[in-house]
């Protein structure tokens, strides 16, 4: 079975398929959460795919179950959120605030080198939002239709959204403490980012 047939299977109840989605997109649903939620991860991503199952009859087809999915994983963060904020009477505004900011105390997760360990910090600084939208295309590897689909936004204003999150990231790269050689190796990744999507973007207009 396709993914749209295993998501209607779990949803009448076929654990089997279910267990095979979650295997499929467990991976990438942890790195979701790692670098928000902190200690709460693992308890997002059993929501997550609990909500998925729930949800199942709410999949029309449109888009990807991927989008689908990473959608629901969206809506579970900021609910979180929410609730951490709720007592200091603060409604977040995931466009404009980072999870530095609505989540103090969470940890950046471990990295094996100096670029991605200076880049996941200072991921934490952007807007939740372009957070989001950075960590999904660059690491997940979601089109912009995906992305659009989690966002509900033309992919033209996904591809413009993308552009202003890496620069808000590259400025918050230069703001994490680091020594010269690792703020040089995370530009050198941020330029690699870049690259890929001007590549990208090369490859749509060939195609028109």
């Amino acid at each position: 079975m396709d993914e749209a047939a295993w998501l209607a299977a779990w949803g009448r109840g076929d654990r089997a398929a279910g267990e095979a989605l979650v295997v499929r997109h467990y991976d990438g649903i942890v790195r979701f959460f790692r670098n928000k939620a902190g200690t709460h991860a693992d308890d997002l991503v059993q929501r997550t795919f609990l909500t998925c199952a729930e949800q199942a009859s709410r999949f029309r087809g449109e888009g990807s179950v991927r989008g689908f999915l990473f959608g629901i994983a969206r809506n579970v963060l900021y609910e979180h959120i929410r609730g951490q904020v709720r007592d200091r009477r603060i409604e977040p505004d995931f466009a404009a605030s980072a999870i530095v900011d609505l989540s103090p105390g969470v940890a950046t997760i471990a990295a094996r080198r100096a670029d991605q360990r200076v880049l996941l910090a200072a991921l934490q600084h952007i807007p939740v939002e372009l957070q989001v939208l950075l960590e999904l295309y660059y690491w997940e590897n979601l089109s912009m239709e995906e992305l659009g689909q989690i966002l509900d936004i033309p992919p033209g204003t996904v591809k413009s959204r993308l552009f202003r999150a890496r620069s808000l990231l590259r400025d918050a790269t230069a703001k994490v403490p680091a020594s010269a050689a690792e703020t040089q190796s995370a530009r050198v990744l941020l330029d690699a980012w870049a690259a890929r999507m001007a590549e990208e973007a090369g490859d749509a207009g060939d195609a028109t």
